[in-house]
């Protein structure tokens, strides 16, 4: 679940005084290296403006879309140009099998919204994994790429599953005419409404970075996850997740 405005404000104060003590540790033991920890620190702060913006725009949603019971809504960020994204809707599936198609990164390209390719390049254990993704985006604007850390956890008393997925920009080299997105935060809830319906709820801020025109930027928030949600539920119902499961999920 989101984390409160108080929470946060603690935890960057924690965070806040932690770097500036390691930040003065360098300066005086390891000059030489100062520069690079000041390039880390300044991604972590942009991921974490990220996830505190996904708390804060929480209360401020407004409904942008809805079709065939998916609803699609958008609210700003603080301390960002990016608008946060979020998607409702309840299917007939169990949390295991929602899960697994989340996991199926080969699979992926059959209903995520412009997605060219899904490549597995370390799985920590069946519910932890990190991954690369590459965007198809429209000429004239260059193709985009990220890493995620998609990380599954369910809480065994109310049995609601919550799928991390920030991403890790600095896990492989950048490649030739792709922009890497450096700030990306998304986050579902999977909430059990009876054992074959579910209730899900998905929550993204992402900055695509660099250049990129405004019409290809509403495209993508307008059209894309009303695509990917509407082809989600079709590829819930194909056989290859019809009787699954998963060992870390009950249902």
């Amino acid at each position: 679940m989101c984390r409160s405005a108080k929470e946060y404000r603690r935890l960057f104060l924690f965070l806040g005084c932690f770097e500036y003590f390691s930040l003065w540790f360098h300066v005086i033991y390891h000059p030489k290296s100062l520069l690079l920890i000041l390039l880390h620190k300044i991604t972590l702060v942009c991921a974490f403006l990220l996830a505190f913006g996904i708390g804060r725009a929480q209360t401020d949603w407004k409904l942008k879309a809805e079709s065939g019971g998916i609803k699609i809504f958008m609210a700003p960020v603080a301390a960002s140009r990016v608008k946060a994204l979020k998607v409702e809707c309840s299917f007939d599936a169990t949390p295991a099998q929602l899960v697994a198609v989340i996991l199926d990164l080969d699979a992926c390209s059959e209903w995520v919204y412009r997605s060219k390719s899904n490549i597995l390049l370390k799985r920590i254990s069946p519910a932890e994994l990190y991954y690369y993704s590459e965007v198809d985006i429209p000429w004239p604007a260059n193709n985009r790429d990220f890493i995620a850390h998609l990380i599954v956890k369910q809480d065994k008393k109310t049995k609601v599953v919550v799928v991390d997925a920030p991403c890790v920009p600095d896990l492989v080299p950048e490649k030739k005419d792709i922009v890497r997105i450096r700030q990306s935060s998304g986050r579902w809830t999977i909430t059990p409404v009876n054992k074959t319906q579910v209730k899900i709820e998905y929550v993204l801020v992402v900055d695509p970075g660099g250049s990129i025109p405004a019409w290809i930027v509403n495209m993508f928030a307008a059209k894309g996850p009303m695509e990917s949600f509407k082809k989600l539920k079709l590829q819930l119902q194909k056989p290859a997740y019809r009787n699954v499961h998963l060992d870390f999920i009950t249902d």
